[in-house]
């Protein structure tokens, strides 16, 4: 929310998600984050837009541990829907975004104005319109998961694109191996992304794991981000054909260049080499299995 109210990127439909928060963050934290967010937005976006106009939108999204994401609406507005879009989180951040959806038109008239057919579904853990769904789930239980999907019409022949953003990290390695096969063994032809940490072995990745700790947050699947070829590893390891894997400093350096000038206008950074640092220590990775050469 932040970084979108200081022109990081635009995103009309955050405000009715995330308060504002009232004190500014301290500029080193300010300006590496805002910039790792920055390549984050941009990066996910380039591949998931990648995989829309591929399949011509005719796919459908699983947005894996969705949060308070606005994807669906951003890719509305750009004319870019799936047929269908799924969101899955705990019930109870499901719930919350319900309420915000419910009670705020900016957010529920697009998902009206998308719906054909029936008549909307609609309770405090689950939403279920003809293009978007918001579904109450536990990802550690990957037959849950699917029965769940599966209520709102998954349909598992459509081509599908699984997002995951700083998700796997928070389930133990076994946990999130399960989930990558069920997705691998489930899809014929099917994309994964996946957002998280890397190279966490070093020192850098060590303080950011006790900083972590002090805060009562437990990364419980961190071995598997020791590195790149770490995590290109897990997705092949658990039935994807094919398997990429960059840090965001590479990320960083492949976005248009006039545009990350912008970026680096908007606030001072003095501290490149902790910013640098910052970037190596986070990755995007995608794999795909494609049974029809798409």
């Amino acid at each position: 929310r932040f970084a979108v109210s200081v022109g990081y990127w635009k995103d009309p439909y955050i405000q009715y998600f995330v308060r504002q928060a009232k004190e500014r963050k301290a500029p080193e934290i300010n300006r590496g984050k805002l910039a790792c967010y920055y390549a984050r937005v941009h990066g996910v976006s380039y591949l998931i837009k990648a995989f829309l106009k591929k399949t011509e939108c005719n796919c459908q999204i699983v947005n894996l541990g969705a949060g308070m994401d606005t994807l669906f609406w951003r890719l509305k507005d750009e004319n870019l829907l799936p047929r269908k879009y799924f969101e899955v989180d705990f019930p109870m951040i499901v719930a919350r975004k319900i309420h915000n959806i419910k009670s705020k038109p900016p957010l529920s008239k697009p998902i009206m104005e998308s719906h054909s057919g029936d008549s909307l579904l609609i309770d405090s853990h689950s939403l279920d319109s003809s293009r978007y769904s918001i579904v109450g789930a536990d990802l550690r239980f990957s037959s849950d998961l699917e029965e769940k999907l599966k209520k709102h019409n998954l349909d598992i022949h459509l081509p599908t694109l699984l997002v995951a953003e700083c998700v796997l990290v928070y389930m133990t390695p076994q946990q999130s191996a399960n989930l990558l096969k069920w997705a691998a063994s489930t899809f014929p032809v099917a994309m994964f992304i996946n957002y998280e940490q890397v190279n966490m072995t070093d020192r850098f990745g060590q303080i950011m794991i006790e900083n972590l700790q002090r805060r009562q947050c437990n990364l419980a699947g961190v071995e598997v981000c020791r590195s790149l070829d770490s995590q290109r590893e897990r997705l092949l390891l658990n039935g994807w054909e094919t398997a990429r894997a960059i840090d965001m400093m590479k990320v960083y350096s492949f976005l248009p260049q006039a545009d990350v000038r912008r970026i680096e206008g908007l606030e001072f950074l003095d501290e490149k080499e902790l910013f640098e640092q910052l970037m190596q220590h986070y990755c995007i990775c995608w794999a795909s299995k494609d049974s029809s050469n798409l």
